[in-house]
């Protein structure tokens, strides 16, 4: 039986540890996006630790012992990555900004065509010349013009810089890996640090495979899509096809904004284009949500379907974007810790669902 000087004291305990998980919690949202930076470079590093301990394996030389240290094969790897995204840049942007130019010299003679159709239909019964429509849109002033572009900017700006600051942070995450995996299992107590070790090898695994997975969609995706942009005569398919693929990295808005430059190229030509290439994107887009990302990410992540689904709902809703990049990793990861959780009763033997051959850092 408890005296009262021990209630007083787990009393005391109990509102000091409440005053310290509420200043824990506003400390952490105030730094959201900080805590939100780190766990994406901490996501990327733990997916990219298989390929850049594959690259360190190789022999630096065709002759004799040393490898690759982990420093120069990490730095091999942004190379590779960031080659292949000014390669793609190099592709699209010149065909779009001609493609762009010559949109916008036929836009007065679309503009003609649509009133010439919503007069004979009469939905329309005054005629305007381009520069008149141009004019009687300007109701914002110029002020809101300037507020709209400096908030872009500032929003591209600060993209740019939390990518840079991404980069810097799975960079030393990866080349420390080692000691941070040492730090964390001491953490735990001895006769349970195998169990998490083999957590956090399968936890590596599941992340490395929704790379892959984000990485076969995107395949997927652009050869769909200069498929049917071929077969709908759509100028430049193969370029806009490859922005179609790199859009399906970005949930949410990446199809969105991928299928623009399609429907505004589809527009130089015809309006029927315009429709097709619409339609187009929706069957796809519907097919890639429905059925393309809960059947990849099951068969590569080991998440189900419906799982996948839930995920990036809840995901999308709490965080927008980012919340629906980092839902499928974020549902392994828990789906791991879970599971490891619920065993750690049991005594079993730790296991790691690994592919085999699959590089395990």
């Amino acid at each position: 039986m408890t005296t009262q000087a021990e209630q007083k004291q787990l009393i005391l305990w109990t509102i000091a540890m409440t005053a310290l998980s509420v200043i824990v919690l506003w400390a952490a949202y105030r730094v959201r996006t900080v805590l939100l930076l780190i766990y994406v470079s901490g996501l990327l590093a733990v997916g990219f630790s298989p390929i850049v301990r594959l690259i360190e394996r190789q022999k630096m030389l065709p002759i004799g012992p040393r490898r690759f240290p982990r420093w120069l094969a990490i730095l091999i790897l942004y190379v590779i990555i960031i080659g292949t995204v000014t390669a793609i840049g190099f592709l699209v942007f010149p065909p779009l900004v001609a493609q762009a130019q010559q949109l916008w010299g036929e836009i007065p003679v679309m503009f003609e065509r649509a009133q010439e159709w919503l007069i004979a239909k009469g939905l329309l019964s005054e005629h305007l010349t381009w520069r008149q429509a141009v004019q009687r849109a300007d109701v914002g002033g110029g002020e809101r013009a300037v507020g709209t572009v400096f908030s872009a900017v500032t929003g591209v700006v600060g993209g740019i810089l939390g990518l840079f600051t991404i980069l810097i942070l799975t960079f030393y995450f990866l080349v420390e890996a080692g000691r941070l995996r040492e730090v964390m299992l001491d953490l735990f107590a001895r006769r349970n640090r195998a169990r998490v070790d083999a957590a956090a090898r399968e936890i590596t695994v599941k992340v490395s495979a929704w790379l892959g997975g984000q990485l076969l969609l995107a395949l997927i995706i652009g050869v769909t899509s200069a498929i049917g942009l071929w077969a709908m005569n759509i100028p430049f398919f193969y370029v806009l096809a490859l922005i179609a693929g790199v859009g399906e990295m970005i949930p949410v808005v990446g199809p969105i904004l991928s299928a623009i430059p399609a429907v505004a190229v589809a527009a130089t030509v015809s309006y029927q284009k315009v429709l097709l290439v619409i339609l187009f994107f929706v069957v796809q887009q519907q097919i890639e949500n429905h059925v393309l990302v809960p059947k990849i990410m099951e068969r590569q992540v080991g998440v189900s379907a419906v799982t996948v689904i839930l995920a990036l709902l809840i995901g999308g809703n709490l965080l927008g974007i980012p919340g629906a990049i980092l839902a499928v990793p974020t549902a392994a990861i828990l789906q791991v810790l879970i599971i490891e959780w619920r065993a750690s009763g049991d005594n079993r033997p730790p296991e790691i669902h690994a592919p085999p051959g699959t590089p395990i850092d």
